[in-house]
């Protein structure tokens, strides 16, 4: 049963993704139908505990009061030294079978006490590669919004944090309980999609000047259906010759990097313009909204619907 929570006050904090925690859990929402925890905030040296924008908290009580807790949590820090007073903290929550989560960054927490070894787990798409590099224990998946692995729940970037936190709450007092919580928050009591959507991506540079050439003719010619063969005689090679060579030089395939350019330029679009989804799946080389659709979907975690009524730029009267 959900019922005691502590929420770690590490040096270095992260105000946002620690005011997500208090939000979800610190709130007394009884009266409106809603569960009402017994929450604590926790360091490891009771007194001013510094946030990563410069101000401190006062935290009175110690880790001791961790001891007997149903979730610890930890927010997002900016990748300090953590007192191994805290990693202990984890690592018995975990081993009595409590709940355990990390918004944002602070997956590395979790990582540096041993918790996500053989767990799979997520972060903010920025730091994702960091976390796989620096503990290739773990099997990190940049596109999602959070991810549970045995009560250890790791939540993506920063408002990522409310979507795991509900997803506790959801699991462990069912969905009534998370939807009276979202609402009062005034977010979606479960979102579709993942945090791929959000990533930032730009053209791949080009790391052959063999292929210059090629990739910016296949950019402006998008629309078209580029096929292997026809790439190949373009560079003067053969087709099996320019397939090796592609991916050697680029990281991945000639379809693959087109199907992401094309992705790339859907976005745009769909960003920027009204054009309609079968005219934009034309004019980027998907042909058909259905066939974008499944590739948004398979990418992206997201339809071109959903995406559009996200990221549209609005034109104000």
């Amino acid at each position: 049963m959900l019922e005691k929570i502590v929420l770690l006050a590490i040096p270095g904090l992260a105000p946002f993704e620690f005011g997500v925690v208090c939000e979800v859990f610190g709130v007394d929402r009884s009266a409106m139908g809603g569960p009402a925890f017994d929450f604590t905030i926790a360091t490891a040296d009771p007194g001013p505990v510094r946030t990563s924008l410069g101000y401190d908290m006062v935290i009175t009580s110690d880790l001791s009061v961790a001891a007997d807790a149903d979730l610890i949590a930890v927010s997002a820090h900016h990748f300090d030294d953590v007192d191994e007073r805290f990693l202990e903290v984890l690592r018995a929550a975990e081993a009595r079978g409590a709940w355990v989560l990390s918004l944002c960054s602070g997956a590395f927490v979790l990582a540096e006490a041993g918790i996500l070894h053989g767990r799979r787990s997520t972060t903010h798409w920025m730091y994702a590669d960091r976390l796989a590099r620096q503990y290739p224990d773990t099997e990190v998946d940049p596109d999602v919004l959070f991810v549970e692995d045995r009560h250890v729940v790791t939540g993506a970037g920063t408002a990522a944090g409310i979507d795991a936190a509900l997803h506790i709450v959801r699991s462990e007092l069912g969905a009534s309980a998370a939807n009276v919580v979202a609402r009062r928050m005034v977010v979606p009591p479960q979102r579709d999609g993942g945090q791929s959507q959000y990533i930032q991506s730009p053209v791949s540079p080009v790391h052959a000047d063999s292929f210059a050439s090629v990739t910016e003719w296949m950019l402006q010619n998008l629309g078209d259906d580029l096929t292997v063969d026809q790439l190949a005689r373009k560079a003067l090679m053969s087709s099996r010759t320019f397939a090796r060579r592609f991916r050697a030089d680029m990281g991945t395939t000639p379809s693959a990097w087109l199907n992401r350019q094309r992705i790339i330029r859907a976005q745009q679009l769909l960003e920027e313009t009204d054009a309609s989804l079968e005219s934009v799946a034309h004019d980027t080389g998907f042909g058909t909204a259905a066939v974008m659709r499944h590739h948004f979907v398979k990418v992206l975690q997201t339809t071109p619907t959903a995406y559009r009524r996200t990221f549209a730029v609005r034109q104000s009267a």
